[in-house]
């Protein structure tokens, strides 16, 4: 069964389902930044050994997405879903098991990988979208996946305050369990756009890459606003905890913060559908920049002013980056249809190697030069991407101008 055997009532409520997997299974990388504190307190972890956890997590998935998604151009998205949730179920469970750090990292980096599982059900948006509606379709399942990024922090919080962490990592998994049996029963079939072998099909990532400067400007563009976004997230709960002596459950809280910029993907789509992508990626990391820019008013601020202004600041950055990222997308599906895993695979490597960076340096700057420091490494990346983004669009205006 494919796109065309489909009603537009079928359609709507695949798209719907889709939306929810992507939530759910890439919300399994975001539970532990608010829980850090609670697991460096149970296994006896440094600040640094903390901060290895989202950067282990956040590699995994940068090689999931760079070795596994271009599968999905050769076989069945809906196996490949299937086969992934298993897995990831069966990983978080082991998670929630382990009592060593070496272990712990191990199987942090394996989670990751198989939570890719988000990023081939977002390119099976775009496949099954209706004509004309491909922006608003992937812009829908983007908000899923964005709201299981945010909204995991504020879960994770909470039920770690009241239960342990350990039973935050039992409820993922039972959860990733049911979403699976979910995917599979509603699914359709998908046909493949490739035979070639898996060395083959490497090597044509590779001249993907290689092909479209277009590609490798959104990759590194969206990877410097992750570089921020990580940073901020991988280092707020330890902040909160350290200078106003807040726990995991109000450290998780921001994330509904957060979770207002993400509402905003479906709109961005929308609005990249009727004045072009380039405007809205243009936009999005702007915003990113001031909004982290904005807290280096944090030191003339009173207390319940400064948590006020980092609120208002998770807002702004977060509805920047979720527009960029759905144009992206939008930009990058439209470079050669028939490539889709390929391409989502490339740019999202370069989301993801961002997100481990950010939560390394992260870490790293929030020991050396406390909350400060992580902020100046926001802006500034903030800031890298802008600049990668007005100069894609003088490219592409001289571009035209030749033609």
């Amino acid at each position: 069964m494919n796109r065309h055997s489909l009603s537009q009532g079928a359609v709507g409520w695949v798209i719907f389902a889709l939306a929810l997997g992507a939530g759910f299974s890439v919300a399994s990388i975001y539970y532990s930044q608010p829980l850090l504190p609670l697991m460096g307190n149970d296994l006896h972890l440094t600040v640094n050994g903390m901060g290895l956890v989202p950067t282990l997590t956040q590699a995994g998935y940068a090689l999931g997405i760079l070795f596994l998604l271009p599968l999905g151009d050769r076989y069945d998205r809906r196996r490949l879903i299937l086969l992934k949730s298993a897995a990831l179920a069966l990983l978080l469970l082991a998670c929630s098991l382990t009592s060593h750090l070496p272990s712990l990292l191990i199987v942090s980096l394996l989670l990751g990988m198989a939570a890719t599982m988000a990023q081939d059900i977002v390119p099976a948006a775009a496949i099954l979208a209706p004509e004309g509606k491909q922006g608003k379709m992937v812009g829908t399942v983007m908000t899923g996946l964005l709201m299981g990024i945010l909204l995991s922090r504020t879960v994770s919080g909470f039920v770690g305050a009241a239960f342990g962490w350990r039973v935050m990592y039992q409820f993922a998994a039972v959860s990733i369990a049911l979403i699976g049996l979910l995917m599979w029963s509603v699914l359709p079939r998908f046909a493949t756009h490739s035979t070639l072998s898996y060395p083959a099909l490497m090597k044509s990532v590779a001249h993907l890459w290689q092909r479209y400067p277009a590609l490798r400007r959104a990759a590194m563009a969206q990877g410097f606003l992750s570089i921020a976004f990580s940073a901020f997230w991988s280092t707020l709960a330890l902040m909160l905890l350290e200078k106003y002596q807040l726990g995991s459950a109000i450290a998780g809280t921001f994330g509904i913060a957060g979770a207002a910029g993400a509402l905003a993907a479906p709109l961005a789509g929308g609005l990249a559908d009727k004045v072009g992508a380039e405007k809205v990626t243009q936009l999005g990391a702007g915003l990113v920049t001031v909004s982290f820019a904005l807290m280096f008013l944090l030191p003339v601020l009173p207390p319940h002013g400064q948590l006020v202004l980092i609120a208002l600041s998770a807002v702004g950055f977060d509805l920047g980056l979720q527009s960029s990222l759905v144009a992206h997308q939008n930009l990058v599906y439209g470079l050669e249809p028939q490539a889709r895993g390929r391409l989502n695979a490339l740019l999202f490597t370069g989301v993801f190697i961002g997100m481990a960076v950010g939560s390394a340096l992260g870490s790293k700057l929030y020991s050396i030069a406390s909350w400060q420091g992580v902020v100046v490494l926001a802006t500034v990346s903030g800031l890298v991407a802008l600049v990668i983004r007005l100069f894609d669009a003088r490219q592409v205006q001289q571009a035209a101008q030749k033609a």
